[in-house]
């Protein structure tokens, strides 16, 4: 293949977790992968973007994007879980707690805006009540925990 120089980029993240990839104007391209922090039993938040939705993109691997509800505590109270599929686009709306768990071979392209970051990404933290409901729907999708 020819290559294209200064008009073609190419870009890859193979790391562990998340990296923003591609930044231009007010989007960005984000790459997800496996990293053991985002075991069912090891997750610590749900976080939801205030000024923007989200949209996910299961590559290869598997994914389970999880939804949180706030309950009155002002905790997660009741949580939803959607396996993703390969090449369908999964948009969280904003304002919608959410966190995710993926196989060790899992690969997730995120489209989101440049400017989501900490000061408008709240995060409600997780104790073994959620952690007990996420490894429930591990286990029911997946057959595992």
């Amino acid at each position: 293949m020819d290559s294209l120089p200064n008009i073609i980029d190419v870009d890859t993240y193979e790391e562990e977790g998340y990296a923003p990839v591609v930044d231009f104007q007010h989007w960005r391209v984000a790459l997800l992968n496996y990293i053991d922090e985002l075991e069912a039993d090891k997750i610590n938040n749900f976080h939801m973007h205030e000024e923007t939705d989200e949209v996910f993109v299961l590559l290869q691997g598997r994914c389970i994007l999880f939804a949180g509800e706030i309950g009155k505590s002002g905790g997660i109270d009741r949580v939803s879980a959607l396996d993703m599929k390969p090449n369908q686009l999964y948009t969280v709306k904003k304002g919608v707690y959410h966190t995710h768990t993926l196989s060790e071979d899992a690969k997730v392209l995120i489209v989101e805006n440049q400017d989501t970051g900490d000061h408008n990404t709240p995060m409600v933290r997780t104790g073994d009540q959620e952690r007990v409901q996420l490894e429930h729907w591990v286990s029911k999708l997946w057959g595992t925990t």
